[in-house]
């Protein structure tokens, strides 16, 4: 096919907005509008690419939200957002063709699909004539050109960060562009009420917005709230999960409604001291994660040490229940697992408990939790979150030896010793003594009937002994052959 031809004056360039639902350091927003030509911006939602990694239920939430203040923004553009529902590599090319338009601009994805997937629809638009160009709009850096000594990709985090944070470009992110002198268009577009992307009947996320303000202006009201307020206190309260220490920018950065880049530019300009730096690290594991993935596409589906392969997982539907319910008997996760349900959230340190919780304790495969927070958490990343689960598992890079197993009451009192986070999450026990809060199973009668608490009815005993589980967890481990311990690929 040869290349669509137009005038100055009426050349059409698209953008293709996917997980970058901004205007502001938006690399493919402004180049296509630096390009001279009218812009109209497009988002296709394709529940099929991405096969069993489609949006997740509370990421459906998210997206209705941020598409709505995307819309917005754009329009103060003079650019529409067209919406469309189907397989990207069809309903791309029949845009460009219904549009007119001889270039296309988009941010690049980094899943193994989606990174396929764009690699194919750019070489076919290119063979029909059109334009593509390509920006890096979600990471630091790109994985590829992150290398170790011996040109292979990096497997362990603390290294990967010592040569990649030198590298970091700490220059100004782009500004917000101008308003556009072509006309706002006015192409045919699905209505997003039809998406039907807001849970309905019933509505599990009636509380969300209590907690939540997606799109663009919400991320940056989150930042400066964090570096305002919470940064210098950082280093020690991102552990403690009763209190406000934390950025919670990690639903934004998933859809691109802030930039990596923004969140440096922004830290960097607080000083270099050790909480922008604990900061910064935070993002380094983003970036490790995606580095990761990169390399290895297939580290949500299978283990990456393949000596887990062999792993004696055990099929429990009961533990699971009670492990997504809240109901547990360990007051920490049961805490977090309801903080995920209400909020569509869950505190960094928590998750990681709670994910021991689930692989050790209850020695459920690590997949299966995985799924589940990828359809209820609000920051779903299928980087951060395959990769952390499988290094609490013990069978990712990097790993957390197996060996380490949290024991929840111990690391509730150590990060929660008020209770605080508890009693907000787990009302039940809203009137036990701090002493008993993190082992309810451990108070006198007396004091469980002075708070209203009767073990089995109205909050659960433990479903499984923490010192039996950890002693099971530990044999199941030593099954594993020791001749392919350690096996990496």
């Amino acid at each position: 096919m040869a290349r669509p031809t137009h005038s100055s004056s009426s050349r059409t360039a698209v953008f293709w907005t996917r997980n970058d639902l901004r205007i502001a350091d938006n690399p493919a927003l402004s180049a296509a509008l630096e390009s001279g030509a009218s812009v109209v911006a497009l988002y296709v939602l394709d529940d099929h690419t991405a096969g069993k990694w489609r949006l997740g239920g509370a990421s459906r939430w998210w997206l209705d939200g941020s598409l709505r203040r995307l819309a917005e923004s754009l329009r103060s553009l003079n650019v529409q957002l067209v919406l469309r529902r189907g397989l990207a590599k069809e309903v791309v090319p029949a845009f460009m063709k219904e549009a007119g338009g001889a270039e296309i601009f988009w941010n690049r994805r980094y899943g193994a699909a989606e990174r396929l997937a764009d690699q194919d629809l750019k070489a076919s638009l290119r063979s029909d004539g059109y334009t593509v160009r390509s920006f890096n709009g979600s990471l630091l850096t790109e994985p590829q050109t992150i290398t170790t000594g011996a040109g292979g990709p990096y497997k362990t985090y603390s290294p990967f960060w010592r040569t990649v944070r030198p590298k970091i470009n700490k220059s100004a992110p782009l500004p917000a562009p101008e308003r556009g002198q072509h006309s706002l268009s006015n192409y045919p577009s699905d209505a997003l009420d039809a998406w039907r992307l807001t849970p309905q009947s019933p509505n599990w996320a009636a509380e969300f917005p209590e907690h939540w303000e997606p799109g663009e202006a919400g991320a940056m009201k989150k930042l400066d709230a964090f570096l305002d307020g919470c940064i210098d206190g950082y280093v020690d309260g991102r552990d403690v999960p009763g209190r406000r220490a934390t950025s919670r920018l990690s639903p934004h950065l998933q859809f691109g409604e802030i930039s990596p880049r923004q969140i440096v530019w922004s830290a960097s300009a607080q000083g270099d001291g050790a909480a922008v730096e604990k900061f910064l690290s935070e993002l380094g594991w983003r970036e490790f994660s995606y580095h990761l993935l990169y390399h290895f596409p297939d580290f949500p589906e299978k283990n990456w040490r393949t000596d887990f392969d062999a792993f004696p997982w055990r099929e429990d539907e009961f533990g699971f229940a009670a492990w997504t319910k809240g109901q547990t008997g360990y007051p920490l996760v049961d805490a977090g697992m309801r903080e995920l349900w209400a909020t569509g959230y869950m505190h960094n340190r928590v998750r990681m408990i709670a994910a021991s919780f689930l692989t050790k304790h209850l020695l459920m495969d690590w997949r299966r939790g995985e799924e589940w927070f990828w359809d209820t958490l609000l920051d779903a990343d299928i980087a951060n979150n395959s990769v952390s689960w499988q290094w609490v598992a013990g069978s990712g890079a990097d790993a957390a030896p197996y060996f380490r197993i949290f024991n929840p009451s111990a690391q509730g009192e150590r990060f929660d010793s008020d209770g605080d986070y508890v009693r907000k999450w787990v009302p039940e026990l809203e009137k036990l003594p701090s002493k008993y809060i993190h082992a309810p199973w451990t108070a006198p009668e007396a004091v469980l009937r002075e708070a209203k608490i009767r073990l089995g009815a109205t909050y659960p005993g433990p479903i499984v002994d923490h010192a039996h589980a950890r002693v099971r967890a530990l044999d199941a481990f030593k099954s594993i052959s020791h001749a392919n311990r350690g096996n990496e690929p």
